[in-house]
């Protein structure tokens, strides 16, 4: 296994909050970290940039008073999630600020940039690249990334196309580095699966918006707890990148979703929708296949204390069966 240093000893279970655009904030980091996953969020959800730091500042803070004040049981790290890509002006300024605060992991996406990656080893952090194939990957390790995130295929928003399975058996062949696993993991069950096909650790992020302390819109959370991965539509519409999306949320805005157009994908945005009045994340959902274990908004705690209850079962059916 190839966990991180700055994750041992400090995980209830093998897995990591995907950053959420929109919705992850300084109140489900925290709660995350705090129940033993590592939380992330983009930084482009600290708006205007300045707030970053305040966001950084309250993370540190109230990590740090967690972790005295239960020194046997410390917070897992946090992650920030930084885009990579040229439509993201904000790129070098939120960088200087995970120096500033040395911030522990940072999740690059959307473009692998070798001054990135430097800037953050510069004080021991480390730095994990999001792919959806072989390639990317072999260039992100070229071009300076520590471990790799595999975005397979049934995973929420941006997403791949490539079973977990193969994606997994590719890479393994070359890297023996950390490798995280995307895709449709909501229950300790997926979790053991993705450890057993090479993964050291899974990727979650579609459960995380079905808890209290996620920033978004009550429905969208319901309508997790209502659907299942049939409802789940791939398009590269609303972004320019293909991605999954909840098929109500793409009717809601007067679209049908069995019938989308393509979009120019050198045309890459962040809010665009199908109309002037719909924009991608706020109003088209977007979430993996993984919805149909959801069944109820629950706190991040709750919903962490079922995944390492799941966890822990499969681990032991698994052993009683060799």
């Amino acid at each position: 296994m190839a966990i991180p240093e700055c994750m041992q000893g400090r995980l209830s279970i093998p897995a990591v909050g995907a950053p959420l655009f929109i919705i992850s904030n300084p109140d489900l980091v925290i709660a995350q970290c705090k129940a033993g996953v590592v939380g992330a969020f983009p930084a482009l959800n600290a708006r205007p940039a300045e707030v970053l730091d305040e966001w950084l500042t309250r993370i540190d803070e109230e990590l740090d008073a967690h972790n005295q004040a239960n020194p046997d049981n410390p917070a897992a790290p946090y992650a920030v999630n930084q885009i990579v890509h040229g439509s993201n002006d904000r790129l070098m300024h939120d960088v200087e600020l995970c120096v500033k605060h040395k911030v522990p992991v940072v999740i690059t996406s959307l473009g692998a940039r070798p001054e990135v990656f430097e800037a953050i080893h510069s004080y021991g952090g480390i730095c994990l690249h999001d792919v959806i194939n072989d390639r990317f990957a072999r260039k992100a390790i070229e071009k300076g990334a520590d471990g790799l995130i595999c975005v397979a295929a049934g995973a929420g928003g941006h997403a791949g196309t490539l079973s977990p399975m193969a994606f997994i058996h590719e890479i393994r062949e070359w890297f023996d580095g950390p490798v995280l696993l995307s895709g449709a993991i909501a229950t300790g069950d997926g979790i053991l699966a993705a450890q057993a096909m090479g993964a050291d650790l899974a990727y979650i992020g579609s459960a995380f918006i079905a808890t209290k302390e996620a920033n978004a819109d009550p429905a969208y959370k319901q309508a997790l707890v209502d659907n299942a991965a049939n409802d789940i539509v791939y398009t590269n519409l609303f972004t320019g990148v293909h991605g999954n999306y909840l098929k109500p949320s793409i009717e809601k805005a007067g679209l049908d979703p069995d019938n989308l157009p393509e979009s120019d994908p050198s045309a890459m945005n962040f809010g665009s929708g199908g109309s002037s009045k719909s924009k991608a994340w706020r109003d088209i959902w977007g979430c993996g296949q993984g919805i149909g274990a959801i069944k109820e908004v629950a706190s991040t705690a709750q919903l962490v204390g079922r995944l390492e209850a799941e966890y822990n079962a499969a681990r032991q059916r698994v052993l009683k069966a060799s």
